[in-house]
């Protein structure tokens, strides 16, 4: 089913209260800008317990459709500017250039709010079980999570700078064959460069970075 047909299931009160929250939580899935488990975590903070109160998962629904449209109208922003781009001889983005396709770590109409959102998320519920590996990029992502959190967002230069150094690290190691190598390391990898393009996000310094 498409994200319209769950979306009507939610709202439709003909249907039993728990499939509705069954049909939002299959929303969730087709489009999560903080991942999965995040963005349910966001929804609740920002409409309410929406597994018990419809008022709750009306407001949960109508926050994620916002911030849904408000990617789909950033496609639309970004085809025209391709367009455009393509019609002057530019056949390719430039290097390190917004693309929304790759669906960066942004929640539409306050992006700031909910990467600070899911960056509490992850150091409560995944960075524990990330510190077992004893991979020294994962002190230095939280390093950079626990700066942008102190501050509410905005990063100063030094940890900017070495935000900007753990992705390019993390970034070679994908380029390096990792997936093969090790596949619990190359699946670390991704999650570590998702939560550094939350910060970025957060920091608001420039184009977030994206996993593809």
């Amino acid at each position: 089913m498409s994200f319209s047909a769950y979306a009507r299931r939610v709202r439709d009160p003909a249907v039993p209260f728990r499939w509705r929250v069954s049909a939002l939580r299959s929303c969730v899935q087709l489009y999560r800008p903080l991942g999965y488990h995040a963005t349910l975590d966001y929804l609740r903070e920002r409409a309410g317990r929406f597994d018990r109160d419809e008022a709750a998962l009306l407001r949960a629904l109508d926050a994620l459709r916002a911030s849904r449209a408000g990617w789909h109208a950033d496609l639309r922003e970004y085809a025209a500017a391709r367009a455009e781009a393509k019609r002057h001889g530019q056949r390719s983005p430039r290097p390190g250039e917004r693309n929304p396709n790759h669906k960066p770590a942004v929640w539409y109409g306050a992006p700031r709010d909910g990467a600070l959102h899911a960056l509490t998320y992850w150091r409560r519920k995944r960075l524990e079980e990330l510190r077992r590996s004893e991979d020294p990029a994962v002190e230095a992502v939280d390093s950079c999570v626990g700066a942008c959190l102190a501050a509410g967002g905005p990063l100063g230069d030094a940890e900017r700078e070495r935000l900007a150094g753990v992705v390019r690290e993390l970034g070679e190691r994908l380029a390096g064959g990792l997936y093969d190598e090790d596949y619990a390391a190359y699946c670390r990898t991704r999650e570590l460069l998702s939560v550094a393009a939350l910060v970025s996000t957060a920091d608001g310094s420039g184009v977030p970075q994206t996993v593809s």
